[in-house]
């Protein structure tokens, strides 16, 4: 594959990093790194009353998160708006734009004499089109293109396959304004020609920007991008995804505890598909995601299915990263980060207890056992099982561990004696042990727990328990 390949996303800072732009994000990222290519990151910040500098650490942060990198420097769109104006002037001199002098009072009564006619949807005609420039009166202007007022515009779209629209809906769209500032249409085309864009992979949303925009191209003679354009994800219920369907933000994601890993690996399936691969890696998903993969329909949300996948990644990962992004969750929502015993004796424990974790707090949930400290204060359900006759059995027990070597193989004979000697099955045992260690009565296995916390600290905690 050729590394021309250029793709890039370009949110408005204007709130939060939208599940569904973090998809989007997701697919270019896929795109380009899977065909040695780039992936570029541009913040649409031209409204300037609702872009904050907030809300694009924030899509930063959530970027960097789910693990997208992105080439080169951020692109500002605002810093660009003289290229911008300087494009449109561009076109005034090719014909293919035009200076309108036409007021909005002039305009809005077009509109109501067309509406009068029986016209649904009007469509500025503007005198101006073409006017002698002899006759320009002093007064403000937008600069709108010239669109094509007769025939069709074809999109070929990768996803949607061919879209024809009607010449005849469109307008000549204003691409620079009164007061000397680009409309995002114009800026868009020329920020994404000017960084090499060569796949315009969006919602579906900015289907119909998609015909303006080509004419844009069309009209400085550029060549026009591949376009994609991917169905929006709705809630469970199929509907337009909302607050009222559960977290629709990235970084409430992280916070509720689901693994940068999972959560690549289910928005890459949310819409795409390629055989029956449900389970990847993303060296895996770079390897084979394409747009021919691509739904029409829009996706569901299916927390149940995210939360599946994302125990599939938990129980696939290396301890170490593991942890490392255990105290990231932690840091995200406001918790405590672990201590250094508290980290050893996490990833002594880590095979054991990331196997059924299917979100970080559901492995500090197994892991209880290897974050507390003495004394151990049972639950009511733990506190039952140490009862006169367990806790004498647990002092038998004690001494026998004491120079016993610190491995399961070598454990299990010590309890499973002490448990026939005290005629009871190990079960009956393990009850009291787990209250001891855990003070919980459901916990990992015994064994689990006491390789985690080491000799001394299982021995001291069975000694509390005994006493």
């Amino acid at each position: 594959m050729s590394a021309d390949i250029v793709t890039r996303f370009a949110p408005s800072p204007t709130g939060y990093l939208h599940i569904g732009g973090a998809r989007t994000a997701l697919f270019n990222w896929l795109y380009a790194r899977g065909r040695g290519g780039k992936f570029l990151l541009r913040i649409e910040d031209t409204d300037r009353e609702r872009s904050t500098p907030e809300a694009t650490a924030a899509i930063l942060q959530g970027l960097t998160w789910l693990g997208l990198d992105w080439d080169g420097e951020v692109v500002s769109q605002f810093a660009r708006k003289d290229r911008h104006a300087e494009v449109a002037h561009e076109m005034l001199a090719r014909g293919t734009a035009y200076k309108c002098f036409a007021t909005a009072e002039e305009i809005a009564a077009f509109r109501e004499a067309e509406k009068a006619r029986g016209v649904s949807y009007p469509v500025f005609l503007s005198p101006w089109r073409e006017a002698d420039p002899a006759t320009y009166p002093d007064a403000p202007y937008v600069i709108r293109m010239k669109a094509p007022r007769t025939g069709e515009t074809v999109i070929a779209d990768r996803v949607q396959g061919e879209v024809v629209i009607s010449n005849a809906t469109l307008d000549d769209m204003i691409v620079l304004r009164s007061d000397g500032t680009p409309t995002y249409m114009l800026a868009v085309v020329v920020d994404d020609h000017d960084m090499g864009v060569t796949h315009v992979i969006r919602g579906d949303d900015h289907l119909n920007n998609a015909a303006r925009q080509q004419m844009v191209y069309d009209a400085m003679g550029w060549a026009v991008p591949v376009w994609a354009h991917i169905p929006l994800i709705h809630g469970p219920d199929g509907k337009k995804l909302s607050k009222r369907h559960g977290a629709t933000g990235l970084e409430e994601y992280q916070v509720l505890g689901y693994p940068a890993a999972g959560m690549r690996n289910y928005l890459t399936r949310l819409g795409w598909a390629h055989g029956d691969m449900e389970i990847f890696t993303s060296d895996e998903a770079k390897a084979v995601f394409d747009l021919d993969g691509i739904g029409r329909a829009p996706a569901r949300l299916d927390f149940k299915k995210l939360e599946n996948t994302c125990g599939h990644h938990i129980a696939m990962s290396d301890n170490a990263a593991l942890l490392q992004e255990l105290q990231a969750f932690l840091a995200a929502s406001g918790r405590p980060a672990l201590s250094d015993l508290q980290r050893n004796r996490m990833i002594a424990a880590m095979d054991a207890l990331k196997e059924r974790a299917k979100t970080f707090p559901e492995l500090l949930e197994k892991a209880q056992f290897a974050l507390i400290e003495r004394p151990i204060l049972p639950d009511e359900k733990a506190a039952a099982a140490l009862d006169t006759v367990s806790r004498g059995i647990l002092q038998t027990l004690t001494p026998r561990l004491q120079n016993a070597s610190w491995t399961k193989e070598a454990l299990e004979p010590i309890l499973n004696a002490v448990a026939q000697e005290n005629g009871v099955g190990f079960g009956k045992l393990a009850a009291p042990l787990r209250a001891a260690i855990a003070g919980r009565s459901v916990t990992p296995s015994v064994f689990d727990m006491m390789l985690a916390i080491g000799r001394d600290e299982t021995i001291a905690r069975l000694s509390d328990a005994a006493a």
